[in-house]
């Protein structure tokens, strides 16, 4: 086989041409109009990297069909690829294999952004400096956030991509193009984030404030804002795409509230994502301008203001915490009624809720900058708004309970992951409220309690919601049974470590630690604190390295697995494993019932028979 067959290595291979090219360019013009020095990193950077973007993307083949489109020439309407693990490192417009590429993607993103954090962990085991120099600490930090950031955007992607046309009846996304563009425009984008560790690296954290992101000293700042740039828009289009899909390609019978509730999540999330994303770019891209061309936006010396930035940041910021959870709290809602075969309890009011933590996420950003220096008048009203989050929240918890009690339950892995989201993300959720309260978060703002904190609202709002989920669909997308063992071997593994870890966070920030230091005080008292942090974080490590053996094997060998092991109502456990390439037949299923009427007898969700499985 010829690797440059192969769209993934063409397109690095054309990113880094088109670097170059970028950098001559700029080069080539500074020298026709005599600017002293004819070589000037910064600029080659940015340009290079822009142009290298561009190359990596004409070289996947990702933008063939709207360049013939533009040339006049016809193209196939949907082409299908044949089978094949090729398919998987190529540009495709199945929105299945779009799925498993940002999934697959996401989980290697996750590997380098946890093996950060394992280095700077390490560091903290005891006071002083280890082996690792501070700024080479703060850019493992930054990157940590910024990467996991990357990975959970991505699999969410993942997620939604794959099963929302199979939830709805669709027989892929209303866009296919731009799904497989939104994708793609990714890995330029990560590459960027990681090329900062060869250009100085950047010492800010992963939020890029300035005056601390315009040291010009670091030219890692610029690939840093260039590569969160690139994954935004790869947010921007992908929203969209998800909103027409849920809004237009339903099938027959399912009105919004027939609508997987998964489905609902998706389309919050969706809603986010297109209304908010622009915000991040916006505020990176000023400082960018900033250090390019002196145009001073948050320099106060000049004129400028700080505080600006963080209100631009944290408009999207913020309400990015939900595009991260809803998802999450979506695969919850969907498995729950499943391993308690039980119908699930207040239906619309979940599926509402989370359009309305959507909705309120958009007024409590500036609960991030309460220590600041922005107007004190605003703080009270943005306390009040951030509270009002855990009402939504909270109809989500009593609809989770209220399903589970009484119920039948059985506890095969997605189950456990189930179980263990809910319970570290209600740990999130109470840590939550001294966060967005003026008086506490004054002195609880940037320690180490706000990192606990984070953790428990991301490890239960979507990490173990993830693993559910992957566990859950797997039979699915790959056709073989995982090893419940493993799994299970996993999820204890998994759950007592994060308790320890984000409880410790939460006791050595109370105890004075701050965020992003990369040395404490031994008067503190926390060095106990600090090494079960780390042990428990190589736990979680083990834990991971044993759910991607689990895959692999599974892959390779597992049994072969049933169309429907779960006994599902879900659409798609009503198709073979693994599902056919085009999902369903000339027309989809007919929605006849409710989505999650389990154990009443009789009731049926969706009538296949109208629309045999098969290509």
């Amino acid at each position: 086989m010829n690797i440059l067959s192969l769209a993934l290595v063409r397109g690095l291979l054309g990113q880094v041409v088109g670097t170059l090219v970028g950098m001559g360019i700029v080069t080539l013009v500074r020298l026709i109009f005599g600017m002293d020095p004819v070589w000037k990193a910064e600029p080659a950077w940015v340009l290079g990297g822009v142009v290298g973007t561009m190359f990596f993307m004409l070289a996947t083949g990702v933008m063939g069909d709207w360049l013939k489109w533009a040339k006049g020439e016809s193209t196939p309407d949907h082409p299908h690829e044949e089978p094949g693990w090729q398919r998987y490192f190529n540009v495709s417009l199945d929105h299945k294999v779009i799925g498993i590429q940002y999934g697959v993607t996401s989980v290697i993103i996750f590997l380098i952004a946890g093996t950060f954090a394992l280095i700077f962990r390490t560091e903290l085991i005891a006071p002083g400096i280890q082996f690792l120099e501070l700024d080479v600490f703060n850019t493992y930090v930054g990157l940590h956030g910024i990467l996991m950031i990357a990975g959970i955007l991505l699999g969410v992607g993942a997620m939604i991509n794959y099963l929302v046309p199979l939830m709805i009846g669709a027989s892929d996304m209303a866009f296919p193009r731009l799904n497989a563009f939104a994708f793609w425009i990714n890995l330029p984008g990560a590459v960027l984030v990681l090329a900062t560790l060869f250009l100085g690296g950047f010492d800010s954290g992963w939020t890029g404030y300035p005056p601390l992101s315009a040291n010009l000293e670091k030219i890692g700042f610029q690939t840093f804002f260039m590569g969160v740039y690139f994954i935004g828009l790869s947010s921007i289009t992908g929203g969209i795409n998800v909103i027409v899909t849920v809004l237009r390609m339903r099938a027959k019978g399912m009105s919004l509230f027939k609508m997987p509730i998964f489905v609902w999540a998706a389309l919050a999330t969706a809603l986010i994502q297109f209304s908010a994303t622009q915000l991040i770019g916006l505020s990176f891209q000023l400082v960018m301008f900033e250090r390019l061309f002196g145009m001073n936006f948050f320099d106060p010396t000049e004129g400028g203001n700080p505080i600006l930035f963080q209100h631009l940041f944290w408009f999207y910021s913020h309400p990015a915490v939900y595009v991260f959870i809803l998802p999450g709290l979506g695969i919850i809602s969907e498995l729950l009624p499943v391993f308690v075969r039980k119908p699930l309890f207040g239906y619309k009011w979940i599926a509402m809720s989370s359009l309305g933590i959507a909705l309120v996420g958009f007024f409590v950003w500036a609960h991030h900058m309460f220590t600041s220096g922005m107007a004190e008048y605003l703080r009270v009203p943005f306390m009040y708004s951030t509270l009002l989050v855990a009402v939504p929240t909270g109809v989500k918890f009593f609809s989770w309970v209220g399903t589970m009690w009484q119920g039948k339950m059985t506890f095969p892995t997605p189950m456990l992951f189930v179980l263990g989201a809910i319970t570290i993300f209600l740990l999130g959720g109470l840590s939550g409220p001294p966060n967005g309260t003026v008086s506490t978060d004054l002195y609880l703002h940037d320690t180490y309690w706000i990192v606990g904190h984070f953790h428990a609202t991301m490890f239960g709002g979507y990490v173990f919601p993830m693993f559910a989920a992957i566990y859950y669909w797997f039979p699915k997308f790959s056709g073989k049974m995982y090893s419940e063992k493993l799994g299970k071997l996993h999820f204890w593994l998994m759950l007592p470590a994060f308790y320890v870890q984000s409880l410790g966070q939460m006791w050595v920030g109370l105890s004075g630690m701050r965020r992003r230091i990369g040395d404490y005080d031994p008067a503190l008292g926390i060095e106990t604190g600090q090494l079960l942090i780390t042990i428990a974080g190589y736990v979680i490590a083990l834990s991971v390295l044993i759910f991607v053996v689990n895959m692999i094997i599974s892959l390779r060998s597992g049994q072969k697995a049933p169309a429907n092991p779960w006994n599902s109502r879900s659409p798609e456990f009503q198709l073979p494993s693994p599902v056919p390439v085009h999902n369903y037949a000339q027309q989809p299923f007919e929605v006849v019932g409710e989505p999650y009427d389990y154990g009443l007898p009789g009731s049926v969700y969706v009538n296949m028979s109208a629309a045999p499985a098969g290509d």
